[in-house]
């Protein structure tokens, strides 16, 4: 349940008027009091993250399974995407290098590598300065080490393409999960676990030396973001 906001001192109330404390997981959260919409918490997440997500499309039949790293100062993306396409099971190594512009596709098992243009600007994970906090909310129950306080965003995507409902750690802003509204794909949710703050190996994040002499693939730029998690791609 959300709860809604409130904007007196006590910041969120309860129907007899008393403020709510949620006793959290100290490794997840300290003790916390819900707050009001003029403190919100934090809306940048972690520079660095590792971790999985799941992606699943209304109008695409589209699901999959991804381990990603997360690099925002680089600007790049390790993703490892698994799905079912046709009832037979893939699974695709990609590079976004946003700031050079290109999209590597890896085999590491055949040491091949096709590169294709990357048009677009990098999003990093967060929540963007546009967005309105819908509420805060708490995942499991009040009780110790039963609960996780968060945060609900919502907010316009980049260029008219649609809306988005994003739900991140009211600590650290690290994303839980969020539901975007795009015309030409319907209701897509993507789900976050396993969240490390942090890159084991941060040379996954540079291109396999097999790459450097790959040439540009013709055939143009994925169509957006979700594309990529699609085997027609």
């Amino acid at each position: 349940m959300v709860l809604p906001l409130d904007t007196s001192p006590t910041g969120w109330v309860t129907a007899n008027g008393k403020g709510l404390t949620y006793l959290t997981d100290p490794q997840i959260h300290s003790t916390k009091t819900p707050r009001g919409p003029t403190n919100f918490g934090a809306r940048a997440s972690p520079a660095l993250m590792s971790g999985a997500f799941t992606v699943s499309t209304q109008n695409k039949n589209l699901g999959t399974y991804n381990r990603y790293l997360y690099d925002a100062a680089g600007q790049r993306m390790r993703l490892v995407v698994q799905g079912f396409h046709k009832n037979e099971p893939f699974t695709t190594d990609f590079l976004v290098d946003y700031k050079e512009h290109i999209l590597y596709y890896i085999d590491d098992s055949k040491r091949e590598c096709k590169k294709k243009a990357l048009n677009g600007d990098f999003q990093p994970l967060g929540i963007p300065q546009t967005a309105f906090p819908v509420g805060q909310t708490l995942i499991g129950s009040s009780a110790p080490g039963e609960g996780l306080l968060v945060n609900i965003w919502t907010g316009n995507l980049p260029k008219k393409a649609g809306r988005f409902l994003s739900t991140v750690t009211e600590q650290g802003c690290v994303p839980v999960s969020t539901m975007y509204f795009i015309e030409h794909l319907g209701t897509v949710a993507v789900n976050f676990f396993n969240n490390v703050v942090e890159i084991s190996d941060p040379s996954q994040l540079n291109a396999p030396d097999f790459c450097q002499q790959a040439e540009m693939d013709p055939e143009g730029e994925p169509k957006d973001f979700f594309s990529l998690f699609s085997k027609d791609n």
